[in-house]
Parts: structure tokens; C-alpha cells; sequence
């Protein structure tokens, strides 16, 4: 049975970049930014800070609806939004829309690429235009990547621990992270 773009690898360390590329390829989402729907209402849905989807306070479990629901997020200057071409429904988002649960490091033309799986089975490679941004304080640091028009993915802790130790191995001051030509420091914003 021929593998459909939703049957990925569970395991990231065992993709290679071209894998992950070819996912995000086979990720199709609709053009919710071309969308601009008049009627608006309340999806009476919220987005935990772990990340997990609740609807009326019941979780949503199946992750097929999450990665569908996910993909008519959009971030607008009063929230997120749930949209579709007809409507747009508001929807509570606890801290970012998604976790970064894995990390890879690779190297391609001599560079660093660093590539984050999402627990909506989405990835996205630290670039220019997908930056890493750490927010909170010295104390308590919290890392997002940046996954599209405005949508972040903030880094689950082992995700952040393994983060820090490509840090670690660069020997910088203040502690860096590099990804395809660009330089994202792992301090605090303000710091």
C-alpha cells in the first residue's frame, strides 16, 4: 500500500532533510490568508499551553481533526481566528497555536539547518523567514519558531533542552543557534 502524506516517520532523527522537505510539500493548506469572510462568530475552542485542543471543555483527540482545524488557523491583529472561506470563528489560544516536540541537526552546503516537527505532524526549518525568538525571563525562557504568517511553535522542553545543547556545542557569547545562514540568539528578548 503506497504511503500517504499523512503516514510520516514517528521518529524525525530518521528523516533526512529531503523527508522533511517532501512533507512539507505534501502539507497542501488552503489560502486562509487570501479568505476574507464578513461573518464571524465563536468556535468555542481553545488551545491549551501544552498544546492539547478542547472544544466546549472536551478535549479533541483525533489527531486528523487537530491537523485539520490547524490548518485554518490564522493569526489577525484581535486573535486567532478558525477561517474558512464563508466565516471566520474566533478561538482562544493559551500562549502559541503549536509545540515543537523534536529537533533536527543537519548540514547541508556546509550550513546548519535546524528542522522542528510540530505535534501536528507539520514541520518547519529554522530560516529567515521561520525565525526562533526567546521571550520570558532569564529565569524562565521560553523558545518559539516562527511556522507561517504569524503562527508560532513554542519549543516543549526536551525540544528546548536539545535546543540548548547545539547551543552549547557552538561556544558562543551570548548563546547562538545557527539555520541556513542565520543566527538566532537563545537569550531572552531585552535581555
Amino acid at each position: 500500500m503506497p504511503a500517504m502524506p499523512y503516514d510520516i516517520p514517528p521518529d524525525l532523527a530518521g528523516m533526512s532533510l529531503a523527508e522533511i522537505a517532501q512533507a512539507v510539500e505534501a502539507r497542501k493548506l488552503p489560502p486562509v490568508a487570501q479568505w476574507d469572510p464578513q461573518e464571524t462568530g465563536d468556535s468555542h475552542m481553545r488551545i491549551a499551553r501544552d498544546g492539547r485542543w478542547f472544544h466546549e471543555g472536551s478535549e479533541i483527540t483525533r489527531p486528523a481533526m487537530i491537523r485539520a482545524f490547524s490548518g485554518l488557523l490564522r493569526r489577525e491583529d484581535d486573535g486567532f481566528w478558525l477561517v474558512v472561506p464563508y466565516q471566520k470563528l474566533s478561538i482562544e489560544v493559551e500562549d502559541a497555536p503549536f509545540i515543537a516536540t523534536d529537533l533536527r541537526t543537519d548540514r547541508e552546503h556546509g550550513e546548519q539547518v535546524l528542522s522542528f516537527r510540530l505535534n501536528t505532524d507539520e514541520f518547519v526549518t529554522a530560516d529567515a523567514g521561520h525565525p526562533l525568538i526567546v521571550r520570558g525571563s532569564a529565569d524562565e525562557p521560553a523558545a518559539y519558531v516562527t511556522v507561517r504568517e504569524g503562527l508560532e511553535a513554542r519549543l516543549d522542553r526536551s525540544t528546548w533542552l536539545q535546543l540548548a545543547e547545539v547551543a552549547l556545542a557552538t561556544d558562543t557569547d551570548p548563546p547562538c543557534v545557527f539555520s541556513r545562514g542565520e543566527t538566532f540568539p537563545l537569550v531572552t528578548e531585552g535581555a
